[in-house]
């Protein structure tokens, strides 16, 4: 078992603007220095993870061009950004990079590679209210859980709004959700509530929006939830956070019987407090974020502890967290984490990938020609 030490995380000051709200729009000025980066577990242990980027505004992926450099500096303007309000969770397709904002009533896009920003549009048949959890198919398409509407909105990678499925009247308070790669199925955890049995997982046809089964039930036994959370999929198993019972349970959808299940209530590693969102990698590793902690664990498929990233704090720093909720692992193995109070998104390499490597891979600036030429071949 790893030391306390070995999962010792660091401050390290990052230069970033300040974030001013106003209603719901946010004036952000940009880091100004590049990062360095940060490993986790700390030398002379093996380095798992790198820290490799934090995600505030559009600044922080759009492009800017020679001429508009040169006119800020003869104007002695600053560079305004549109931030994030209460971020809340993640997925990511190929590099593009999805956070749902519910306060703001939006998801976010961060495109790093394609230098591009965007917001979903609005949708023709309805309003976008609350949008808690999202996930992505194969295709990058986006499915958005909006819990005021009591609908999953769906739409194409670039925003572009498709169409919705299901009613209010099938929720109490639905929160996570997962679509299986061919966007076939969507999965809907309902979080419930002190007066309801609601605490279950809803399985749908994507197509129709017609509920095929309810999984669980409120309860502490095995396929029972207590307000669970988030939940991910791999394959045919079913990945639960059950955070009132401080676990995740690990279900066969074909059998809809339990294959695993760790965790407990406590405050020392390995345990959970107020465990949030779960993402699964390449290696059937778990990743459980927890608000109480400020951190992330990382379980091997045993359920096992292998390592966690992070800690509990209001400075603004990598690695440091007040209210994370949402994590995903993209294609590559890289971990990119949501934090509401910090109103970011941190970004980690795994360190077998270098920093060129991957979808998020960190590439030189472009010429103003050579991102025209990016430009172009996007649209």
């Amino acid at each position: 078992m790893p030391t306390r030490e070995l999962f010792k995380s660091f401050a390290f000051s990052l230069t970033i603007g300040m974030v001013l709200i106003s209603g719901c729009s946010s004036n952000i000025e940009p880091q100004t220095n590049e990062v360095k980066e940060i490993p986790y577990p700390e030398p002379p242990e093996q380095v798992r993870f790198y820290f490799e980027k934090t995600l505030l505004s559009n600044l922080d992926v759009e492009f800017e061009t020679e001429d508009s450099k040169i006119s800020r500096y003869l104007t002695g303007t600053n560079r305004v950004g549109k931030g994030m309000l209460k971020p809340f969770d993640i997925s990511v397709h190929k590099g593009r990079i999805f956070v749902s904002d519910p306060p703001k009533r939006t998801v976010h896009i961060f495109d790093p590679q394609e230098y591009f920003y965007g917001q979903v549009k609005a949708p023709t048949d309805s309003v976008l209210v609350k949008p808690f959890g999202i996930d992505v198919d194969e295709k990058g398409n986006l499915y958005v859980m909006d819990q005021s509407s009591g609908d999953i909105k769906i739409y194409d990678r670039d925003g572009e709004y498709l169409r919705k499925i299901g009613e209010k009247s099938l929720f109490s308070m639905p929160t996570g959700l997962a679509v299986t790669p061919d966007g076939n199925r969507v999965y809907i955890s309902d979080t419930g509530g002190v007066s309801t049995q609601k605490h279950h997982i809803l399985e749908m046809d994507a197509s129709t929006g017609e509920v095929l089964r309810t999984i669980g039930t409120r309860g502490s036994k095995d396929v029972e939830f207590n307000l669970p959370k988030d939940i991910a999929l791999d394959n045919n198993l079913l990945y639960v956070v059950d955070s009132g019972n401080f676990r995740v349970q690990v279900i066969d959808l074909a059998t809809e019987k339990l294959v695993l299940k760790f965790g407990s209530i406590g405050r020392q590693a390995g345990h959970f407090s107020r465990p949030r969102g779960i993402s699964i990698d390449n290696d059937k590793n778990i990743y459980v974020s927890d608000a109480a902690f400020g951190n992330f664990q990382i379980f091997n498929k045993q359920g096992q502890l292998l390592l966690f990233i992070g800690e509990r704090s209001d400075k603004l720093y990598p690695g440091h967290y007040m209210l994370n909720s949402g994590i995903a692992v993209d294609e590559d193995g890289r971990i990119l984490m949501a934090d509401q109070f910090h109103r970011k998104v941190d970004i980690f390499r795994p360190a077998a990938l270098d920093k060129t490597q991957g979808y998020l891979g960190v590439l030189s600036p472009p010429t103003d020609k050579e991102y025209q030429a990016i430009k172009a071949k996007k649209n």
